[in-house]
């Protein structure tokens, strides 16, 4: 399971705008540091701000994470 792959077309053009002033939800870099804070706002449905994430995406997520946040 790769970023690039999988996790990175998780999030729209509109949910990188959104949290463009903190980080880039386009770069794995960024989400890896910040991946357990936008996993708790994935869970909570404040992220993102219009709709909450279906489970299977989260679960997607969340297995990302698990894998050790790769490439």
């Amino acid at each position: 399971m790769g970023f690039k792959q999988e996790i990175r077309p998780l999030f729209r053009a509109r949910d990188r705008d959104e949290m463009s002033w903190l980080f880039d939800l386009w770069r794995v870099e960024d989400v890896r540091n910040h991946a357990d804070a936008i996993l708790s706002r994935l869970e909570d449905g404040s992220m993102p701000c219009d709709a909450p994430w279906p489970e299977a995406q989260l679960k997607r997520f969340r297995s990302w994470i698990e894998a050790g946040k790769p490439d």
